[in-house]
């Protein structure tokens, strides 16, 4: 496992893979010169089987294969194995390579060009004539391979694998990952804390591949996708007849993840009942299987992510203290893309050097009013919401240059909130786009304040989130799978709101009635 220096961020550029399909000596030869002074690493295989096993270990970048191999029934027969190749990587440029031992009469140039039409239209990217010309090598290499270097703060490679890579040259996101490195070789639990799209788990990655467990497994668990009766099992493993369907004994994610290091994803996503039995586990290190009575020791070392302030939900009563203690004997905040502007561009080139081979763009240049309206934003998705935007720039764009011209409403979506761009609620109150409506609080003590354009001032989070939550119902009549999938939240979480609400409306009648309706069906 190779670890690349972090600090100062290093300009690190994972290497393409190449592979080569060919068994002429000549034409290796020139390829692996022209590959080693690009950088570029070269995999070679003389054959059908060779190719094929070559891509079913590591994915490959770009292939050159030669129309003729030994073994060939005829001179076509690189176009069986092209179908192969695409079977198993369907995204990666092929350029066909073709000698020029024609027959010398008249029809040799139409021959040529007919074998170039069929390997376009056989799915390949370009097609070259041998004897090689360097030059065009080159070429194709620039056109066709991911080629910005970025600013890395950390990554680490396993042979030709990525094992992960943090993107970033940022204060913010160089103190993080000092942080990190700090507390990896120790076994302590590590809470990170930071919103949806911050790279929590990256940091989580590197932290055990910097730990003295990085020869043990890393396994993750999304808490906020398993329902409570299948959390249990999931993590603790059962025993056959445990409960209706256990047909086998199965181990849980502790015991898989004995002698390395368990990301419980999402940590406050979990009912109070499973967060006692995880503090035993935690200090124990030992458990029983669901429906069984053998103690089970294992040596695991926990972190877990959450994207919400766990303090807070400790001091409200949905988390355990004594919990929230022991998961935090270290603590990491994976800053907000916001507060991180100076990484921008590299993330940027970051995902075009990733999907610039998938959307089929060679892309020189940013474009200077996409960049300002990228610095204006406040990305609320962080690293992944702009993931997603330079993705869609370059599926729908076109040319060198990466712009949002060509998606107008993306480029909409991106601008800064204005007294001009305004929308009507469905109560017919004015807002900013993307703003909730203005909230009547169940609290009498919380009065909107003027000073804001949205009427929001001087009203509790809670009670704005409460408003949103209870209006989202409504428009679903009810369903809450529909209403959770809106609201950008679990089905857990968005039960455990509602069972809350329901509590509090005990003391306040107001918020009950209000509860009840948003829960009925419009007739």
């Amino acid at each position: 496992m190779n670890h690349h220096p972090t600090h100062p961020a290093s300009m690190a550029h994972h290497p393409a893979s190449v592979l080569i399909v060919d068994d002429e000596p000549q034409t290796i030869r020139l390829m692996l010169e022209v590959l080693a002074r690009k950088g570029i690493s070269a995999r070679l295989a003389g054959g059908r089987k060779a190719a094929l096993d070559a891509l079913d270990r590591t994915p490959c970048d770009l292939a050159f294969l030669s129309i003729r191999l030994a073994g060939g029934k005829g001179p076509l027969n690189g176009f069986e194995l092209l179908g192969a190749m695409r079977s198993i990587a369907p995204e990666m440029p092929v350029v066909m390579m073709a000698g020029t031992e024609e027959p010398s009469d008249s029809s040799a140039l139409q021959s040529g060009t007919q074998t170039a039409v069929r390997a376009i239209q056989a799915g390949c990217r370009d097609f070259l004539l041998k004897p090689l010309d360097p030059q065009a090598v080159e070429d194709l290499l620039i056109a066709l391979l991911p080629n910005r270097r970025v600013a890395t703060a950390a990554s680490a490679q396993e042979g030709d694998h990525c094992l992960y890579q943090i993107v970033g040259k940022s204060p913010r996101m160089l103190q993080t990952v000092a942080l990190a490195e700090k507390i990896a070789p120790t076994s302590v639990p590590v809470l990170i804390s930071g919103e949806s799209g911050t790279g929590k788990e990256l940091i989580s990655l590197l932290i055990h591949h910097r730990s003295r467990r990085a020869m043990g497994p890393f396994v993750r668990v999304n808490c906020a996708a398993l329902s409570d009766s299948l959390l249990e099992s999931e993590l603790f493993g059962h025993e056959k007849g445990a409960f209706t369907g256990a047909y086998a004994q199965r181990k849980g994610r502790f015991e898989m993840a004995h002698g390395g290091t368990l990301l419980l994803d999402e940590i406050t996503e979990t009912p109070p009942t499973f967060q006692a039995k995880l503090l035993r586990i935690i200090e124990q290190q030992e458990f029983e299987r669901v429906g069984g009575n053998d103690n089970i020791k294992v040596n695991v070392r926990i972190i877990s992510t959450t994207n919400r302030d766990l303090l807070h939900e400790v001091q409200m009563g949905r988390f355990r203290q004594d919990l929230y203690y022991r998961l935090s004997a270290a603590r990491v905040v994976a800053a907000p893309l916001r507060e991180r502007p100076d990484d921008l561009p590299e993330l940027i080139w970051h995902f075009i050097n990733l999907y610039a081979k998938e959307t089929q763009r060679r892309i020189e240049t940013l474009d200077p009013t996409m960049m300002e309206i990228f610095a204006k934003y406040h990305w609320p998705g962080n690293v992944r919401q702009l993931r997603n935007v330079v993705l869609t720039s370059l599926l729908l764009g076109s040319g060198p240059v990466l712009s949002l011209a060509d998606v107008s409403w993306l480029f909409d979506e991106l601008q800064p909130l204005t007294e001009s761009r305004k929308v009507c609620s469905p109560k017919g109150a004015v807002t900013p786009a993307g703003v909730l409506p203005p909230v009547v609080s169940a609290n009498p003590a919380a009065v909107p304040s003027a000073d804001g354009p949205t009427g929001l001032g001087g009203i509790r989070l809670d009670e704005i989130e409460r408003q949103a939550i209870l209006d989202t119902l409504r428009q679903t009549s009810g369903n809450q799978t529909r209403a959770a999938k809106v609201l950008g939240i679990s089905d857990r979480t968005l039960r455990e709101k509602i069972r809350r609400y329901r509590q509090e409306s005990g003391e306040n009648r107001e918020t009950v009635g209000r509860v009840r309706r948003a829960l009925l069906p419009v007739s």
